[in-house]
């Protein structure tokens, strides 16, 4: 059986302190999972992962010289933005699609996702931010990608991007005022998404360990051609860099997450 690689980690200067995620850069399968049962089409929707996303933080990595990892499998096969006693981790049904893949499942699969997509993506989370940690001298500044759809059962969002976060508001509020300051956009502030989720990306990785960090969702239409990627690549370059400057955003702090007591 061919390698397949659950991640990639994009190099950069970690002693500059920031780091980029992408949980859904990729919809990609395995080939022995073939499509799941599901229809090819069902791959180039949201349903299998952010559209736009996967070149968009290639193009920041690459302006900002920051490290990053991608996940580089659908979020249909496994959702790596979720906690492993999450009940949505592996979706039997999504946006009205069945995935018949997925349904039923054995404890057996359930554990042979979780060991060879889930842990490892998270192990190389893990390792990029302890390597910024490291070269850095200070807790790193983490920023997590992603991507909504311009419409919800037929009801068009009014957001061009949206900031989501749980309990720690460091990076967000100047995030959100530079963003604003153009006022050439609309910005969701915890909108369309609530930004605290037990277990997720951010709760794991930045809220338990108190690094400051922020995720940042870009409406699916806005970067769906290259055209509209380099847009936002231009757009969010220099502002993330500003926060990255931030003395405050490179200090451990815990606050307490809004889904209730810590882990441990």
């Amino acid at each position: 059986m061919r390698h397949y690689s659950p991640y990639e980690i994009i190099s950069g200067k970690p002693d500059e302190g920031l780091v980029l995620l992408a949980d859904h850069a990729m919809n990609r399968l395995p080939p022995e999972y073939g499509r799941l049962g599901l229809a090819d089409g069902a791959f180039e929707r949201h349903i299998a992962y952010d559209i736009g996303i996967e070149p968009l933080v290639r193009q920041l990595s690459a302006a900002l010289d920051a490290p990053a990892v991608l996940g580089c499998f659908s979020r249909l096969l496994i959702d790596p933005n979720r906690g492993e006693d999450d009940p949505t981790l592996i979706m039997k049904i999504s946006d009205g699609a069945i995935v018949p893949g997925n349904h039923p499942i054995t404890d057996e699969e359930w554990q042979n996702r979780l060991n060879r997509f889930h842990r490892p993506y998270h192990r190389a989370v893990s390792q990029t931010i302890a390597e910024a940690a490291a070269a850095s001298g200070k807790a790193p500044l983490v920023i997590s990608l992603h991507s909504f759809t311009p419409a919800w059962k037929g009801i068009p969002r009014p957001w061009h991007a949206a900031v989501l976060w749980d309990n720690d508001p460091r990076a967000v509020f100047p995030l959100i005022e530079k963003l604003e300051a153009p006022g050439d956009i609309v910005v969701g502030n915890n909108e369309p998404y609530d930004g605290a989720l037990r277990g997720d990306t951010m709760y794991r990785h930045c809220m338990m360990p108190g690094i400051a960090h922020v995720l940042i969702e870009v409406r699916q239409d806005l970067i769906s051609d290259a055209a509209g990627v380099a847009a936002w690549a231009e757009r969010l370059a220099p502002i993330l860099a500003e926060l990255n400057a931030m003395p405050a955003l490179h200090a451990y702090q815990r606050y307490p997450s809004r889904t209730g007591a810590y882990d441990g």
